[in-house]
């Protein structure tokens, strides 16, 4: 036990710990990009891969405590880890790498915390249904829960998909550094994949923003639309 926390005191263990819940948290972002593009094969496609994880029961919502406790832990140990960085550094150094830094890096704790509101609002609209409770009983032709038009309506507030897209933006953003970050200190990093490296990071996050963005400004749009609502 001691070693364990011994670990996560060293900037080294940090940084790992980082490393490791940001793999699983691009991991998930990834596939679940993948999952809600099924909007535009359209409405029964859509509902079926709902219904689906719907299906799941408990082993859904061990899946979500799994994110959300890695996406807490990535969080606040990222936090530590700048304020740590920050301690140990001298000034006149500190001051030459903040000028040498992207904006993604000098904004991971702005744009994380802006995140978590983000992922808090998106579980009240479409996960708990909160914001708006009347969606609840949405169902197509076939009797399933209509997630379809449920996503579209949703996106149709100017304000919702206004804050999607500065989300998105964010999140993309701290990946972009982040992508980097963690292939460095998982030590896969060489020198004959650091220019590669530096181009593509930047170019997967912006695929990941793209793909998600489609989805609110095409039912925003109009492009898509629901179906007998």
């Amino acid at each position: 036990m001691k070693a364990i926390i011994s670990f996560y005191q060293s900037s080294i263990g940090k940084k790992w710990i980082v490393a490791l819940t940001g793999l699983v948290l691009v991991g998930f972002v990834t596939g679940h990009m993948i999952g809600n593009l099924q909007i535009f094969l359209g409405q029964e496609p859509l509902n079926i891969y709902a219904k689906f994880l719907q299906g799941l029961g408990e082993l859904l919502w061990v899946i979500r405590g799994v994110m959300l406790a890695c996406f807490g832990i990535h969080l606040v140990t990222t936090a530590l880890l700048k304020i740590q960085n920050a301690a140990a550094t001298p000034q006149k150094y500190a001051v030459a790498k903040s000028q040498a830094s992207t904006i993604a890096a000098k904004t991971m704790i702005v744009s994380g915390t802006i995140l978590a509101c983000f992922l808090i609002f998106h579980l009240l609209h479409f996960t708990a249904q909160i914001i708006h409770p009347e969606w609840r009983d949405l169902h197509d032709a076939h009797g399933m829960h209509d997630v379809y038009s449920l996503v579209i309506l949703g996106f149709r507030d100017p304000l919702a998909t206004g804050f999607y897209l500065l989300g998105l933006f964010l999140l993309c953003l701290h990946l972009s550094h982040g992508i980097q970050s963690f292939i460095q200190t998982l030590g896969l990093r060489t020198r004959k994949i650091a220019e590669p490296l530096s181009i593509a990071s930047p170019f997967i996050a912006g695929l990941i923003f793209l793909g998600y963005a489609s989805i609110p400004v095409a039912s925003f749009l109009h492009i898509i639309n629901p179906i007998g609502h």
